[in-house]
């Protein structure tokens, strides 16, 4: 396994792809999210969307417009933990930027295969692991670019992608989530 990196050494990969950047996002809650201005407005109650001010909505915008694409599957457990809920709820505005995200439930991963551990993909070719604790903090994250390591990445976001369901569509099944 490759040395563990921070994080930030990595947003390089979130400019420069040519292709696609796709994300699976296996957590209960992140710890970020807590930190998130979003986050008080979400235990208020409030919706929030689409932020031209957000460095990661102008960047999703920018990158979307070039003709890139932006795309994630989100698990949720049954009932969805808050944090399950505050992603649901935040990431209309991710959509709004022109982020393709779906969902999937716990259970259905479970049963096709899908990992237990998040990681991002950028063009079919660099795989970005992270490592997080039971606290939902990212300590570092693996970038892995050898042939088995990103053929089982393309395997997954194919399986993922193949069962999700578009964040709007979903948000039907899971009606008390925002």
């Amino acid at each position: 396994m490759p040395d563990l990196i921070p994080f930030e050494d990595v947003s390089h990969f979130f400019d420069e792809f040519e292709h696609t950047a796709w994300r699976l996002e296996t957590q209960r809650g992140y710890a970020s999210d807590l930190a998130s201005p979003n986050w008080p407005r979400f235990q208020r109650g409030e919706t929030f969307g689409y932020n031209p001010d957000s460095p990661w909505h102008a960047n999703v915008r920018e990158q979307t417009m070039r003709g890139k694409r932006y795309e994630r599957v989100r698990l949720v457990d049954q009932p969805p933990t808050e944090g399950q809920r505050f992603l649901l709820a935040s990431g209309l505005g991710n959509v709004e930027a022109g982020e393709d995200i779906r969902n999937l439930f716990r259970s259905d991963a479970a049963r096709i295969g899908l990992p237990d551990y998040d990681f991002w993909l950028f063009d079919s070719r660099s795989v970005v692991k992270f490592v997080i604790d039971s606290e939902g903090t990212t300590i570092g994250v693996h970038v892995l670019e050898d042939a088995e390591s990103v053929v089982r990445a393309c395997q997954v976001r194919d399986a993922a992608w193949h069962h999700a369901v578009p964040t709007r569509e979903f948000q039907l099944q899971v009606p008390s989530s925002v």
